[in-house]
């Protein structure tokens, strides 16, 4: 077996034990003072196999619960003394995939001999820039915004109700604190289409987005037409990534109070 055919089978082996949770695995074929640049702090880097294993558990943790690490492409070349690899993993849960599907994370590794067997002196794990990814979700849930003012005006309730959680908290403006479940809400937006004996329109002209992973907050200025009336209140919309699609979980309406 040739140098580079080891060394694929090395880091093969490694990329199993990671995704097994076989810490033993992973540390093997590691040199007793490899260097790791890693995704999450330090800066710096951790040094030496005792730090680089306590890396481990918490990734181990997050990873049972669905995530994936699996080797996507595989590049070695090797020396006689030294050798370099580069790879790219699929490294995330399903959520994450299902809104950036080419996401990987990105591996480098430095390899030396030593007694004669190859080992990894250094690792370099790495994302790309993930704000794109936050731009990708803020124009998502734009997007679920512009569907609720397109089946508004189409009095569509069922419509409204599609990215609306199962157990969403809503704080309307009248009536109990909080409207628990989408029954109560879709039974509050059924109330609101019926009032308009005519067109009814709804949009919120200052929409303002923030997304940060799974989550995302919406505010601004809710607008709606109805027979000809305007009303405008204040909107807080929190949403969480689910199955695939950003799910509104709490809402908060409310109009300011006027003092007599």
């Amino acid at each position: 077996m040739d140098d580079e055919q080891q060394i694929r089978d090395l880091i093969e082996r490694w990329a199993l034990a990671v995704h097994t949770g076989d810490m033993a695995g992973v540390l093997a074929d590691h040199a007793p003072d490899i260097v790791m640049f890693d995704v999450p702090p330090p800066e710096d880097g951790v040094r030496g196999l005792a730090d680089y294993e306590q890396t481990w558990p918490g990734f181990f943790e997050w990873q049972a619960s669905g995530a994936s690490f699996e080797i996507v492409s595989l590049d070695v070349t090797a020396g006689a003394e030294v050798a370099f690899a580069v790879a790219l993993l699929r490294c995330g849960t399903p959520d994450e995939f299902a809104r950036t599907p080419n996401r990987r994370l990105r591996l480098t590794l430095g390899l030396r001999r030593d007694d004669g067997r190859w080992v990894v002196a250094h690792e370099h794990h790495s994302f790309t820039d993930d704000g794109v990814a936050e731009e990708a979700s803020v124009e998502q849930v734009r997007a679920v915004h512009e569907q609720w003012f397109e089946q508004t005006a189409a009095k569509d309730l069922e419509g409204m109700m599609a990215n609306i959680a199962d157990d969403v908290v809503s704080y309307e403006h009248a009536g109990p604190m909080s409207y628990e479940g989408v029954d109560a809400v879709r039974e509050i937006c059924r109330s609101g289409l019926e009032s308009a004996s005519g067109e009814i329109a709804f949009d919120v002209p200052d929409l303002r987005v923030r997304a940060d992973g799974d989550l995302a907050v919406a505010w601004g200025i809710d607008r709606i037409v109805a027979d000809g009336a305007e009303s405008r209140s204040r909107a807080t919309r929190v949403f969480e990534w689910r199955e695939g699609e950003w799910q509104m979980i709490h809402q908060h309406l409310s109009f300011p109070v006027t003092e007599s």
